[in-house]
């Protein structure tokens, strides 16, 4: 996405949003350049008071005039660590333990038995959170491999988590959740697998945590590493993505999976592109992969 995208739009000077700092249309459309181009995010003007709200903040914090000058800032070689915390400030992550429950449902019935008998046989299992935010993702998958294999951390058996914020990938790691956020989680699990600190915060206990690893990852860069994953997880992720690029992650992650490979999106995507023509869809938002073309 260029500038020039929402310029054509109107008067680049136009005010979108009025506040303590105006932001025009041109403010925007290089603020959604950026973002693009560093992640993928598309940003449109729908999105206007949503990019106000969360940088109107940063531009005090950091001592800005406008929007124009935070702008000049970030477009420059000496604002790339405040182009990244940019990038922090725009990414949305929102998230729940064993959130869309179906997908793991399906996981725990339909996927993990055959995984787990070829660890036992010493196998290799590899699955992916991609687009992992503050870690409920992963340590929900990976709870759900140690209610049907207590023991998995002994077993090859391992869970990739990446997300493209450091923050919240420091966050992930740490494993602390207040006790709204593990209301999803029941009781039984919950006692076995976290212990309260003493601020009253759940802490994900070391045998979960040693199933994951978590890394920082921008999608749109190279991937550095090559698979194969079993199963890959990237739900309310690509819906940021401008179709070609939802086209493009489609196709990198049936080119990760093995014939009879699981994918799981989120409830608001869908396949597209040659990525469609890779996956046949066994239930709601979910695809076993057919093999490589």
């Amino acid at each position: 996405m260029s500038a020039a995208a929402i310029l054509q739009a109107g008067r680049p000077d136009e005010c979108l949003v009025n506040g303590e700092y105006p932001l025009t249309r041109r403010d925007l459309s290089e603020i959604a350049a950026m973002i693009y181009s560093d992640a993928g995010i598309a940003l449109n003007e729908t999105k206007a008071s949503l990019v106000y709200s969360r940088l109107s903040k940063r531009l005090r914090q950091i001592g800005m005039a406008s929007f124009k000058e935070y702008c000049a800032l970030v477009g420059s070689a000496e604002g790339a660590a405040e182009r990244r915390e940019m990038l922090s400030f725009l990414t949305t992550n929102f998230t729940r333990f064993f959130r869309e429950n179906h997908h793991f449902e399906h996981l725990r019935n339909e996927v993990l038995p055959g995984l787990i008998t070829r660890a036992r046989a010493g196998g290799r299992v590899r699955i992916w959170s991609a687009g992992c935010s503050d870690g409920q993702e992963p340590y929900s998958i990976a709870l759900t491999i140690l209610g049907l294999a207590p023991n998995a951390a002994t077993m090859d058996i391992r869970i990739l988590a990446t997300d493209i914020d450091p923050k919240i990938i420091a966050q992930a790691k740490a494993g602390v959740y207040d006790g709204q956020s593990i209301e999803t989680v029941d009781a039984a699990t919950r006692k076995q697998w976290f212990t309260q600190t003493p601020e009253k915060r759940w802490q994900v206990s070391d045998a979960v945590k040693q199933l994951i690893t978590f890394r920082e990852l921008n999608l749109m860069a190279q991937w550095p590493f090559r698979g194969p994953f079993d199963v890959i997880f990237c739900r309310n992720v690509v819906i940021y993505f401008d179709e070609p690029t939802q086209a493009r992650i489609w196709v990198r992650y049936a080119d990760l999976l093995p014939p009879g490979g699981h994918l799981y999106i989120g409830h608001s995507e869908r396949l597209s592109g040659e990525g469609k023509d890779r996956f046949d869809n066994t239930a709601i938002t979910t695809y076993r992969h057919k093999g490589r073309f």
